[in-house]
């Protein structure tokens, strides 16, 4: 067992187990057990538990991406007044005032990665799965889990439209299993592009894509779908129905987030301010506390909440009658005369 397969045993074990429980589901529900769509649809059951317990990720992300939308004008500011320095002082000063900035909001830049990272070791763990069907079939390699020899041998030799699931491009000589292939690698690649793209014509404002951060998000936008299609070549055609899976979940999941929590100053969040408005309902804009450094309290700005009300003046006497108990008589005022 390579090095690589040690590493990824604890994974390994968990996918195993899934795939294991919905082929026992779905066999028990009267679908034949060496089919090759029965253990297609256990790995759709695969994506379907994995893809729920992200959910709280992707709510992270959403979020933070939003606050990255949002603080983009005060970085602006930060990187125009540091412009032009090049000495260590001001590097450090700039990186100083940049973090204090994330604090301050609340903001982690990296919060976006998190799904997409936590979901790649598993991506890995079903190739390496797939991968040594035939050595647990086999006996040439104990299964991480449940997966027995005759289960093992089962999945190897199952086909779906005549392709085995585990077979790739690059290791198959049969015509029908390559273009099975070739046309789950090129849907891969479009639904990954078209979720990146849906995303940045549809939620997020004008002013959030006039920035080097978003210009390489518009780079990746074109180079990751390249990169899954030059490297689906060596996937089997489970871990590529994993990804398909995977992919239209996601822009289902964002289709929602669009429609229903769009990012703020978008073309979406206009059409729900609309929606709403026909219905008789008020929209509440998300606000980023702390956005502002003379707002220490969270507003967006001088005399403002977090929540985009006005707030009132501490010491004025409306504020005294809010804060007096009901009951209570009002004490006259002295008031000083005019010399």
């Amino acid at each position: 067992m390579s090095w690589y397969d040690q590493l990824l045993w604890p994974l390994r074990w968990a996918v195993e187990w899934v795939l294991v429980g919905f082929h026992a589901v779905f066999t028990g529900l009267g679908a034949p057990s060496a089919s090759g769509w029965t253990w297609a649809f256990a790995i759709v059951g695969l994506v379907l538990v994995v893809r729920a317990a992200l959910i709280p990720l992707f709510v992270k992300q959403i979020q933070s991406s939003r606050r990255m939308q949002l603080i983009q004008p005060e970085m602006q500011k930060i990187q125009a007044k540091y412009k032009g320095r090049t000495d260590p002082e001001s590097r450090q000063a700039m990186s100083e005032e940049t973090m204090g900035l994330y604090k301050r909001t609340g903001t982690n830049p990296f919060s976006s990665c998190l799904p997409l990272l936590v979901q790649m070791p598993i991506f890995f763990a079903l190739f390496s799965v797939l991968n040594n069907l035939g050595n647990v079939a086999y006996g040439r390699m104990a299964a991480a889990g449940p997966l027995t020899a005759d289960l093992a041998r089962e999945a190897e030799n199952s086909a779906v439209l005549g392709a085995p699931l585990s077979s790739t491009f690059m290791s198959t000589d049969v015509l029908s299993t390559k273009i099975l292939t070739v046309v789950m690698i090129v849907l891969m690649s479009l639904s990954q592009f078209w979720t990146q793209r849906q995303l940045m014509t549809k939620n997020m404002p004008a002013s959030a894509l006039d920035n080097p951060f978003m210009k390489q998000q518009k780079i990746l936008m074109y180079v990751l779908p390249l990169v899954f299609a030059v490297t689906g070549v060596n996937f089997p055609i489970g871990v590529l129905i994993y990804w398909l899976v995977s992919n239209v979940w996601t822009a289902g999941q964002q289709y929602f987030v669009i429609m229903r929590m769009p990012a703020p100053g978008s073309q979406a969040e206009k059409d729900l301010e609309a929606r709403r408005a026909r219905k008789g309902k008020e929209h509440k804009k998300f606000t980023v506390p702390g956005l502002h450094r003379e707002d220490p309290a969270g507003g967006a700005g001088s005399g403002s909440t977090g929540s985009g009300v006005s707030s009132v003046d501490q010491d004025s006497p409306v504020q005294d009658q809010l804060r007096r108990p009901s009951g209570q008589r009002s004490q006259p005022v002295r008031r000083k005369k005019k010399r």
